[in-house]
């Protein structure tokens, strides 16, 4: 039978056209992402490793974030792609104002913190007297970009709601490759600039941020058909008010949970001094570029399988999930030795000490292991239960190894017991590597297998 079904999975041409049609442009988009954090890595890298660790833990406010508002614009995607099936523009425009409401409060608040509170911020993430003044000049300056992001990430999903995902992936290709050009005339004084370094580096980001702004303000402005009615911001609606935080409140809280969990893995590595969060930003930088595929693996697997469901086909959505968790594995283990295969690359990319050389060996080959377990359960938990309406299994599963196993290790192993910094990167891992078997028996119940639209 797991003949047949590895035989299956590569054979049928139609079945991976569709799913590759889906996955690739996302993974692109998610590249294309990744490459900015790439490009401040590397270039500050090659100045010092203190500018590359500090602008590294700088940036994990950004990162809290992005994800809130990603998963407010989440909810945003849920009713207003309903609304716009049945073409009530009404309903779609008063959703949209009402995450433009609050992503705006968001963005302003994380502004404040940055700005006003800069070092007290950078403080959460590291006591390197060094790494606090430098991430202290880059927060300065980018926090103005953070104020921008949140109102762009709504025009860019309501542009998505228009069926145009091509000009959004244009206008963020548009934004990144801006991004990188200006990081090097700013960073390294190109061009007739003055040098700046990690200032150079957020400025870049405070450019880039308003041309993408721009660019999606006159895109939704050329159509009517996706033209925001601004007018209705601060009206209320009683109806679409609770539908909306009832589809804001989980995705919220599994966004958040696991967002700041994530963040504090930085931070203990940077209380562990400037040598181990080097490495760690190093490491992070390898995995988000490699991992680009399994994202956009997920992203299909989603679309895919929620097709399929909607359209009442539950037994072939059982088989193209059987499918897909195959795909899931293959694709992990491709993406390990990615890691494997960039560590010399990376070294010859960035200027380490030969204590952060070794730091950042060890964890490659830690996460190596790790992107396996990423791999599955991006797929399984976020692709197919996601698109089932099994979503309060993410939050289970991220309370109890994330919180409940990995943090409480690798804050008394950073803390209390002095570990060696492999040890508490090891612990940092342990979420996903723990997750596997959970997963895969949840899996097996199939509970995700459901038409929503049945009682519709």
């Amino acid at each position: 039978m797991e003949k047949n079904l590895i035989k299956s999975t590569f054979s049928d041409k139609v079945f991976l056209k569709n799913l590759f049609s889906l996955a690739l442009p996302i993974a692109f988009q998610s590249l294309m992402l990744s490459l900015v954090g790439a490009s401040d890595t590397i270039m500050l890298g090659s100045l010092d490793q203190s500018s590359m660790a500090a602008v590294s833990l700088a940036t994990q406010l950004q990162f809290i974030q992005n994800l809130t508002i990603a998963g407010i614009v989440a909810a945003f995607h849920v009713l207003g792609a309903q609304y716009s099936g049945k073409e009530d523009r009404k309903s779609v425009n008063m959703v949209l104002c009402m995450t433009v409401r609050i992503c705006l409060i968001v963005s302003i608040i994380t502004f404040i913190i940055c700005f006003v509170f800069s070092r007290g911020a950078m403080r959460i993430f590291t006591n390197v007297e060094e790494l606090l003044n430098i991430g202290v000049e880059y927060l300065k300056i980018a926090s103005f970009s953070y104020l921008i992001s949140g109102l762009s990430q709504c025009f860019l999903a309501q542009i998505k709601l228009g069926k145009k995902t091509s000009k959004v992936a244009t206008i963020s290709s548009i934004a990144v490759v801006l991004n990188i050009a200006l990081n090097a005339i700013f960073i390294f004084g190109l061009l007739g600039s003055p040098k700046m370094g990690v200032k150079g580096a957020a400025l870049a980001t405070v450019i880039s941020r308003v041309v993408e702004l721009v660019l999606s303000i006159v895109e939704c402005w050329r159509d009517e058909r996706i033209r925001p009615d601004l007018s209705k911001l601060f009206a209320y609606d009683k109806v679409l008010s609770r539908d909306y935080t009832r589809q804001l409140l989980p995705l919220l809280g599994a966004y958040l949970i696991w967002t700041v969990g994530i963040s504090s893995y930085s931070a203990f590595l940077g209380h562990m001094g400037v040598d181990a969060s080097a490495a760690n930003s190093l490491a992070l930088t390898v995995r988000n570029l490699v991992q680009s595929f399994t994202k956009g693996l997920a992203g299909g697997a989603s679309i895919m399988i929620g097709y399929e469901l909607g359209s009442g086909h539950t037994e072939r959505a059982r088989i193209y999930g059987d499918r897909l968790s195959i795909l899931s594995l293959v694709c992990g283990v491709l993406t390990a030795l990615l890691v494997i295969a960039a560590i010399p690359l990376a070294l010859k990319a960035v200027d380490l000490s030969e204590t952060a050389t070794s730091y950042f060996i060890s964890m490659s080959f830690i996460l190596a292991l790790y992107v396996i377990g990423a791999s599955y359960n991006s797929v399984v938990i976020n692709g197919m239960f996601a698109s089932g309406g099994d979503t309060l299994f993410d939050c289970y599963s991220i309370i109890v190894t994330m919180w409940g196993v990995a943090i409480p290790l690798a804050f008394l192993g950073t803390f209390a017991f002095n570990w060696p910094v492999a040890a508490v990167f090891i612990c940092t891992c342990l979420d996903e590597v723990g997750k596997i078997p959970w997963t895969l028996h949840h899996y097996r119940k199939y509970k995700w297998v459901k038409d929503l639209t049945i009682n519709n």
